[in-house]
């Protein structure tokens, strides 16, 4: 009898081993986010460099040292604080003081993230609670946007309000898709949103149902309440949040039912802001509303057990008997 090399080792349900881990998911989101940040830095100049670096770099720093302060294993090199400070960094303008960008990175790892356990134990998207609080503390900075440009030119390509401000000029699918308009640094381009979201979806770390029923629920509605469907979905922050905020694991329903419960509910309350709301935009609030509804959302859509179904239908058959 050959004995085995390894030790055999014990462990409860389930045994499935995978390569995919948090460092490899966190590695894969960001890099569907670089053409979002070569299209802000293109835009907007080295100002939104600045903001994403600080924000990246602030967030990591605050994670390595809430874990030294706690004396915990360091879950910095998990890559999430990273991808907390690039999302944190995508719902700010460009002309935001670099100070604000450290206050919202603090309030997005240390009082939304490690203060319920960190990684897994959050109970909402970090980033948009970081977002939140800057647009509450700080509204004047978080509504201040400058015109895009490219960052070797000096002349705007385009001088109004965010497409979705009351009374803002008209864009063109073309413009919405490319960016041409003001807006914070993650949502002008729409198209690099797309190309990141196409990765991500090759890769399988996020699933079709987040992303296209949230925006196919704002574009129904939109076409409902006699707006542009098509400039709706393009518009503000929308896209940002179904690809990158909304399909976060710890804070989204496992279930692919629950997914479609959560993405429908985020497009409604996203709609009711902003046709009935004093916000032009209710992206982050929409997700950060129906983050708190998913443990309801898990309860009531949960997976049918292997076998569950058939044993159900046999139930049923004998109730009728």
């Amino acid at each position: 009898m050959q004995v085995p090399k390894k030790p055999l080792v014990l462990l409860a349900a389930p045994q499935i081993t995978t390569p995919v881990t948090t460092q490899s998911i966190m590695r894969d989101v960001l890099i569907a986010l670089v053409p979002a940040l070569i299209c802000s830095v293109a835009y907007f100049g080295l100002p939104a460099l600045s903001v994403v670096l600080t924000a990246v770099a602030s967030c990591m720093g605050f994670e390595w040292l809430w874990c030294n302060l706690r004396k915990i294993p360091h879950t910095v090199y998990d890559l999430s604080a990273a991808v907390t400070g690039m999302l944190l960094a995508f719902n700010l303008p460009s002309t935001i003081p670099l100070y604000m960008v450290v206050i919202g990175s603090f309030v997005a790892i240390v009082l939304a993230k490690e203060l319920f356990g960190g990684i897994g134990r959050n109970f909402a998207n970090p980033a948009i609670v970081g977002r939140i609080f800057l647009a509450v503390a700080f509204p004047v900075a978080m509504t201040t946007f400058v015109a895009p440009q490219l960052a070797l030119s000096s002349v705007d390509v385009l001088s109004s309000a965010t497409p979705l401000a009351s009374g803002a000029y008209a864009h063109t699918p073309v413009e919405l898709l490319m960016g041409t308009h003001m807006g914070v640094l993650g949502e002008t381009s729409a198209i690099a949103i797309l190309i990141g979201c196409a990765y991500l979806l090759v890769r399988r770390v996020i699933t079709w149902h987040v992303p296209v029923a949230y925006t196919g629920t704002v574009a129904l509605l939109s076409l409902l309440a006699g707006k542009d469907p098509v400039a709706q979905a393009l518009s503000g922050g929308l896209l940002l949040g179904a690809v990158f905020m909304a399909t976060d694991y710890t804070t989204t329903p496992a279930t692919k039912r629950g997914k479609l419960v959560f993405a429908v509910g985020c497009g409604l309350i996203t709609c009711l802001i902003r046709f009935w709301g004093n916000l032009n935009e209710g992206v982050a609030y929409s997700i950060l509303f129906m983050n708190l509804l998913v443990p309801y959302i898990d309860a009531l859509t949960p997976n049918t057990p292997v076998g569950g179904e058939g044993r159900r239908r046999a139930r049923r058959e004998k109730a009728h008997e």
